[in-house]
């Protein structure tokens, strides 16, 4: 299975970024990508920089950016991993990723679970957390386990998608560093990044796909300085191994040929699922062991 990831900046408008992301997705369908995954709210700017009800409005366009990225999976006969904002009702949204088949329909969504509420990440004020749990969604190419990015933290959603049998872990993503953060600090902080990702990997035995955005975006209410999204998208094997990895500062198109049936051959030599005790694993039930 060819994958390509598309990492790239916002484009001062949805128009015109949305422009931009269905050229390069052509672009990878004629390299022959057979599935393409974009960054995390890849269609706006990320507005979660600040609390402000007016972004709200961006959701009530949800059922067109679907029929919009539908025709394009189904134009460029691919398996498209999107990012959208989703409007259930008024005062009800979602974080949420649609995956399309390559006929245009749609394949499964989720809602992202972890919604992170930190200086410039204020997703507790605009997202619903999930209520679609971690599930696998069945393309043609196989069973993909999106997740989205505060997700990544965290090894139990990764666990759980892997054991209801997903063969690929996706993260669309937005993170990114404040300027005045020392260069000491944003190093730590895209290599713990990296290495968490790539542990789920190692962990389950599956690749992982992390598509992050790139670029300055100002807060566009002024109420912050701004965040440079750090990039650094890769795509690991089965054993955390690096397969591709895209710059800092770049938009760029990643590509990988992932075999599933690499999964087999790691788990038969190491068998974690194996040996996993799952008799003695009640405290993971607990929010901490007082």
């Amino acid at each position: 299975m060819k994958t390509a990831l598309i990492q790239q900046k916002y484009m001062s408008s949805k128009e015109a970024t949305r422009t931009v992301t269905s050229h390069k997705i052509a672009q990878a369908s004629q390299n022959g990508a057979d599935l393409v995954v974009l960054q995390e709210l890849h269609q706006n700017e990320y507005f979660c920089q600040s609390e402000d009800v007016k972004f709200f409005e961006y959701a009530n366009e949800y059922e067109e950016d679907i029929a919009y990225w539908s025709k394009v999976a189904k134009a460029n006969d691919i398996v498209l991993v999107t990012s959208l904002f989703e409007k259930r009702t008024a005062g009800l949204y979602h974080n949420t990723a649609v995956v399309f088949e390559k006929d245009g329909t749609v394949a499964g969504k989720y809602r992202k679970m972890h919604i992170p509420d930190d200086p410039g990440f204020y997703e507790k004020f605009y997202f619903t957390p999930g209520d679609l749990g971690f599930e696998p969604i069945q393309t043609s190419l196989g069973k993909l386990g999106v997740l989205i990015c505060w997700d990544q933290w965290y090894p139990e959603a990764s666990r759980i998608m892997t054991l209801k049998g997903a063969e690929i872990l996706i993260y669309p993503t937005a993170i990114g560093w404040f300027d005045n953060d020392s260069e000491e600090e944003k190093q730590r902080q895209v290599e713990s990044w990296i290495t968490i990702q790539c542990s789920h990997a190692i962990a389950n035995a599956i690749p992982v796909i992390s598509c992050n955005r790139v670029g300055f975006e100002a807060d566009s209410a002024g109420v912050m300085d701004g965040i440079r999204f750090w990039g650094n998208s890769f795509i690991c094997g089965t054993q955390g191994e690096m397969l591709t990895q895209a710059s800092s500062e770049d938009e760029e198109t990643l590509y990988a040929d992932i075999e599933h049936t690499r999964t087999k051959e790691v788990r038969d030599i190491w068998p974690f699922l194996r040996d996993r005790r799952i008799e003695s694993y009640n405290d993971l039930m607990k929010r901490y062991c007082d």
